[in-house]
């Protein structure tokens, strides 16, 4: 018998943190982080309250960006994501650089590759879904927009069983929240690696599921 519960669309917002750039001048870490949700978005409405409270103070905040925010926005959205992350999965992959092999390093290998990764294990372990809508911020260079589009689809592909349908798009980041809570939760994410910094991890850890360095000890963390 088909349930609401199998109707559901499942919603997967995608970000990413660190550079391409494999040189001794690039980031040390690329992070990839994805959050699924489904519909009612419980923060949401928190979310946007938060904006038009700004609004009637006099700041003329049109979205959310974590590296731009200061301390204060921050430390509210953190704690919006906090009181909400039981409505939040979010998953993880951390890629040092320096142990990506050569042949790996083009954009249309390792983008592709590492996003597949991660988008796996994330089907593998959800399910109740009959249609999937992935969302990733506007990509501006055509060349890494057809990687990011390849990785999305293979790996849908792959994973999903038949039958279930699957969108991928791209829309700029201040058009979808859900794209600014993934931009929160991967900033977070990549500043534990990069700096030793869990201020604000700590705060969205109840809703991390995977945690993965793919070149490393190959342990996965649940929470």
């Amino acid at each position: 018998m088909t349930t609401e519960t199998d109707k559901r669309c499942l919603y997967v917002f995608l970000d990413e943190g660190g550079n391409f750039d494999f040189s001794p001048t690039g980031t040390r870490f690329f992070t990839l982080a994805s959050v699924a949700m489904y519909r009612p978005f419980a923060v949401r409405d928190p979310w946007d309250d938060y904006r038009h409270e700004l609004l009637e103070f006099g700041r003329n905040v049109e979205y959310f960006h974590c590296a731009d925010d200061n301390r204060y926005l921050r430390d509210r959205l953190f704690g919006i994501l906090y009181a909400h992350r039981a409505s939040l999965r979010i998953d993880s992959l951390i890629v040092e650089k320096a142990k990506t092999g050569p042949a790996l390093r083009a954009d249309h290998h390792f983008y592709p590759k590492m996003l597949g990764y991660l988008l796996r294990h994330v089907f593998e372990c959800l399910g109740g879904y009959s249609e999937i809508i992935v969302i990733t911020d506007t990509i501006p260079h055509q060349k890494k927009r057809k990687a990011v589009e390849k990785g999305v689809k293979q790996a849908l592909k792959a994973m999903l069983p038949a039958g279930v349908k699957y969108r991928v798009l791209h829309q700029a980041s201040r058009s979808h929240y859900g794209l600014q809570v993934a931009d929160y939760c991967n900033w977070a994410i990549y500043r534990k690696w990069d700096t030793g910094e869990t201020r604000y991890y700590d705060q969205i850890k109840g809703a991390l599921h995977s945690e993965f360095e793919i070149f490393g000890a190959g342990t996965r963390w649940y929470y």
